[in-house]
């Protein structure tokens, strides 16, 4: 069967497909393959068919180095993380290849700049669907593919040049030759590079006339856009005259109505022209930007521009799913007495909560003579490198955040085990759960504690290193806080850490956290996924809970924060108490406070004994329920909402002030500045021993992404050899993009089934500090 002919190569963006040889491995060798070079990306697959469903790889040229070796060889490298060798059926047609390839490549390369330095140009005028906006931004992107159709022209002529050169020399050396043996591979030669500079010169002819027709298209074009936008001009030129009419009206009755009215209830009753003008822009946030854009805008909260920070969505305030009123005095004459012993007992903690956490340590007097080890407050201040995370971002939508190459400018210089440690913050909580008495009360403080796991990211909207298969960290804070926490890597796709802690003080917290995540464009969703276990020694009680969502809105303009949203079950399985928490999302027309949590402690028969009320950024707060009823107002889906008639609320949990100086240190708390502080002793994979972590603490950020890179290549080589073994250890034969793994063994949590939730998950099985005891660490691999 006779190859099929590759099509003749044109203007880079254009498509180009044709069968190309790929070597695969050692076994197979070369293997025919069909590449199609399309927008700046090179793709392959194992036949035509396979094009509309199943890619077998793709190489981004915008990045990629190409190298030609012997006569129909050649390579394609994109910075060692994708490596291609490709051989064409012959010399000419592997020309063909290097043309289309350079002149992607050329192209890729320069629409990847102009996006770096346009991104940050991006503003609410040049959206679409908003007028003279849009028709500036049609201007733009016009002008720039005009632009781009100049340079491949520009590229045309220096390939041209290149091989018309190259001729020259064959020619020239034809000429002196006599008719020797070698005179008819010369003349090949010379046919070859003829055809060659044949496919070149017709790649720009095409071009030219590209260029050509798109000028002749755009001209009218351009017309009919300069026109609309004077008229738009004109209409919000009519429109402000008007507006600033009706303010000079409604300011002149309102002086008339403060001089006719002299008490204050007179004047309270007609609203103000900034408070008309604040309502103006509640309900039409769009019209009152384009008024900000011209450079009208009320003063204080109720300004609009462009530098505004928040994302405003349409969605209504969601109704709240229960009301809580106070209760009546005959239950508070009897609180002191005998409704709740909790309520004495906690008032007592709450005290406690803002004492320093080293005072339980206080009741041990052997600890008195162990000096505790001093911790560092501060860190190097963070660079003020630019860099468009949009210019990163936007090939990426739809995509997994694992699997997107991301620089160190993103980061922040701690791992994501390091992060996952966090959650230990306010371990108090769990100290104080430990001790309660009663199940209830034990709850609502093990719901304050899955509440404040998330203090630590209200401000936090760096990215924290992904961790390297079998990489671990520990949090030893047994002297200070009674404490041991161990977490390691487990797998690497999808990605999912294990993590266990143990107090003196009778708790054991133990969870696998699997992250999926997706980007949207705008917001980047974040759904941990995986449950938490808190056991506590003394009342053998076993809890359990998942995490909720967490969004960064603002990945294309404005500034980057962070919601979250969803809800948790936090559920006793020895006694059956549950308590179902609510994280808000965030909406601009709620006139609730943001970052809202509720929740209502319930025992396993559904009575409700305690409301939680709060922030989850903030503080959290119980109140005792000494009634319930249902109320008349019709909540969502036509159900009656829960009236709670509650005692006085009291404070469970109150977060810690961030350092002097966080703003400049990733906002990290007093807890994060000490997590990568170097320790002696650590196991050889331990996080803090990781280069490219270090590098980017110091500030040596250019040097931490080429040591990252290092790292993740090393990791994929590592990969491949237990491929490779898997695959020799095998008898049945595999393609080669579904070479079986072998399974990998955690070094310190095995693989087992939770009794409790059924799910396949890594248990911590022991050993390691021991082995930390004894300085023995022949068992850990070499990752960094």
């Amino acid at each position: 069967m006779s190859e099929p002919k590759a099509p003749t190569p044109t203007p880079a963006g254009d498509t180009y497909k044709g069968w190309v040889f790929k070597w695969t491995n050692y076994i197979k060798g070369y293997q025919r393959r069909w590449f199609v070079l399309s927008n700046g990306l090179l793709s392959y697959y194992r036949t035509q068919a396979e094009m509309g469903h199943t890619c077998r790889g793709t190489i981004n040229l915008a990045t990629a180095t190409i190298t030609v070796d012997d006569a129909c060889n050649f390579m394609i490298t994109n910075g060692g993380a994708q490596t291609y060798h490709l051989k064409a059926s012959c010399e000419v047609e592997r020309q063909k290849w290097i043309t289309a390839l350079e002149l992607a490549k050329a192209k890729a390369a320069r629409m990847q700049a102009e996006s770096d330095d346009s991104g940050d140009d991006f503003s609410p005028s040049a959206a679409p669907g908003q007028g003279a906006g849009s028709q500036n931004a049609e201007f733009q992107s016009a002008m720039r593919m005009l632009g781009s159709k100049v340079e491949d022209l520009s590229t045309c002529n220096d390939l041209i040049s290149k091989h018309g050169s190259a001729l020259q020399r064959s020619l020239s050396e034809l000429d002196n030759l006599t008719l020797t043996g070698e005179a008819g591979e010369k003349i090949r030669q010379v046919t070859e590079r003829a055809t060659l500079f044949r496919i070149t010169s017709n790649a720009m002819i095409n071009a030219c006339r590209d260029f050509l027709s798109m000028a002749q298209t755009h001209s009218k074009r351009w017309q009919k856009a300069l026109q609309a936008e004077r008229e738009q001009r004109v209409r919000l030129e009519e429109t402000l005259e008007q507006l600033a009419k009706q303010h000079n009206h409604l300011e002149r009755a309102f002086r008339g109505a403060a001089q006719a009215n002299a008490s204050a209830d007179s004047k309270s009753a007609f609203k103000p022209p900034l408070e008309i003008f604040f309502s103006f822009q509640k309900v039409h946030p769009v019209y009152v930007t384009k008024m900000s854009v011209l450079g009208i805008s009320g003063p204080g909260k109720g300004e609009v521009s462009d530098d505004d920070d928040n994302e405003f969505f349409d969605a209504m305030e969601e109704a709240p799913e229960f009301i809580t009123v106070p209760a009546d005095p005959q239950f508070h004459k009897r609180s002191s007495s005998n409704v709740s012993s909790f309520n004495s007992e906690i008032c007592q903690d709450d005290q406690s909560l803002n004492e320093e956490p080293l005072a339980m340590n206080q009741e041990s007097p052997s600890q008195e003579l162990v000096p505790l080890k001093k911790r560092r407050t501060r860190i190097p201040d963070k660079p003020n490198y630019s860099l468009n995370l949009w210019s990163i971002m936007k090939n990426c939508i739809g995509k997994e955040l694992s699997k997107i190459p991301m620089p160190v400018n993103f980061n922040e210089p701690i791992s994501m085990l390091q992060r996952l440690s966090e959650d230990l913050e306010y371990h108090e909580l769990l100290d104080k759960a430990a001790k309660s008495h009663n199940s209830l009360e034990q709850m609502c403080y093990v719901a304050a504690f899955c509440v404040s796991a998330y203090s630590t990211t209200v401000y936090r909207t760096g990215k924290p290193f992904n961790p390297l298969l079998g990489e671990t960290y520990e949090l030893d804070r047994q002297r200070e806080s009674g404490y041991r926490s161990l977490c390691e890597q487990v797998s690497h796709h999808p990605p999912a850490a294990a993590h266990h802690a143990i107090s003196d003080r009778g708790w054991t917290l133990r969870q696998e956290i699997t992250v999926a995540s997706k980007f949207r464009g705008k917001y980047l969703s974040i759904m941990p996924l995986g449950t938490i276990h808190a056991i506590f020694e003394k009342s053998n009680n076993h809890y359990t809970w998942k995490k909720v969502t967490t969004t960064v809105h603002n990945i294309i303009v404005g500034k980057l924060w962070i919601d979250q949203s969803g809800e948790i079950d936090v559920v006793n399985h020895t006694t059956g108490d549950r308590c179902h928490l609510k994280f808000a999302p965030y909406s601009y027309f709620s006139r609730d406070v943001a970052r809202k949590v509720t929740g209502v402690v319930m025992d396993k028969t559904g009575k409700a004994h305690y409301v939680l009320s709060g922030t989850w950024d903030e503080k959290m707060e119980f109140s005792r329920v000494m009634q319930s009823s249902r109320g008349g107002e019709n909540g969502t889906e036509g159900r009656q909402k829960t009236v709670y008639q509650t005692l006085k609320a009291k404070e469970l949990w109150r977060r810690n002030p961030l350092p002097d100086g966080a703003e400049t240190m990733y906002y990290f708390t007093a807890l994060a500045l000490t997590l990568n502080e170097p320790e002696d002793g650590v196991a050889p994979t331990d996080s803090r021993l990781r280069p490219d972590q270090r590098l980017m603490e110091d500030g040596r950020w250019d040097e931490a992404n080429a040591e990252k890179q290092r790292l993740e290549e090393k990791q994929r080589t590592a990969r491949r050899e237990r491929e490779r073994e898997a695959l020799n250890q095998r008898s049945s034969s595999t393609s080669e993009e579904g070479v079986p793994h072998e399974n990998y063994k955690a070094r310190w949590f095995e693989h087992t089934e939770d009794k409790i939730t059924g799910e396949a998950v890594h248990v911590y099985k022991g050993g390691y500090w021991e082995a930390k005891d004894q300085g023995k660490w022949d068992d850990c691999p070499d990752i960094f």
